[in-house]
């Protein structure tokens, strides 16, 4: 339960909320937030936090019921373009659904599309896609034959860091898609991703170069590996050779 001010303030933050309403919009005195013994928390700052909850909330819950209609990915398709409970939609230029083969063997994971993807509405089409194509050519695999998502179908504006809620409110459309897919293996690209499948924090230094496991809805165990997204190997090029003995043993194991 929420009790302080000081509680109250590190939920907003880490559900993305970066902005207030007012000159003084609480205090973070310690005396001013303790409430006597019996007596109900009715502070404004507690009802805003109770509404901003119940609403992140009854948007995972419609999410996880509208993933549930599908029966195919192209109802999935529509159904995600529809749905209204996730407010980057409303930034996106696209709906920006996963691509490739409907029976793909390998399954690849990203977190979120970047401006490319918006625009033209495919995952991975970028400089990011473009070396994600050059790393999967060089193990002999076909990106034709793979299907590429994101956790998240829409882009947060300015690519900034997703915030928990809105991971939270679109996870079950990916575990929907890993469902229908339903590939053997699977590949995620980035520790952001790789903690909301798992919902962990553990840093894609310790998840990576070892096999994990993912277990759908239905019950099906279906081998993954971990790796650092393309758009970091961009920009520390050192970190290559890592990723470079992910991908070969991805390409060890499936052959």
């Amino acid at each position: 339960m929420i009790n302080s001010l000081e509680n109250i303030l590190e939920w907003y933050i880490e559900s993305g909320v970066d902005e207030t309403v007012g000159d003084i919009p609480f205090s973070l005195e310690k005396k001013a937030v303790e409430p006597q013994a019996g007596a109900p928390v009715t502070a404004s700052s507690r009802q805003a936090t109770t509404n901003l909850a119940q609403a992140t909330i009854a948007a995972r819950q419609s999410s996880r019921e509208t993933a549930e209609k599908a029966r195919n990915l192209d109802e999935l398709k529509e159904l995600v373009k529809s749905f209204d409970g996730c407010s980057l939609k409303l930034t996106a230029t696209n709906t920006v659904f996963g691509y490739g083969s409907e029976k793909a063997k390998i399954m690849f994971i990203g977190e979120a599309p970047g401006a490319d993807e918006d625009r033209i509405g495919k995952p991975f089409v970028g400089r990011s896609g473009q070396l994600l194509d050059k790393m999967l050519a060089a193990i002999g695999i076909k990106r034709e034959d793979c299907f590429i998502s994101n956790v998240l179908p829409w882009r947060p504006p300015g690519n900034r860091t997703p915030t928990d809620s809105e991971k939270a409110v679109c996870l079950p459309f990916l575990k929907k898609q890993i469902e229908l897919v339903s590939p053997e293996y699977i590949f995620i690209l980035g520790g952001s991703a790789a903690n909301s499948l798992f919902d962990n924090m553990e840093p894609i230094s310790k998840l990576r170069g070892r096999w994990l496991e993912y277990k759908t809805e239905n019950g099906k165990i279906i081998k993954v590996l971990a790796s650092f997204h393309p758009a970091y190997l961009l920009r520390n090029a050192g970190q290559k050779a890592k990723a470079w003995s992910d991908f070969l043993r991805l390409k060890k194991n499936i052959c």
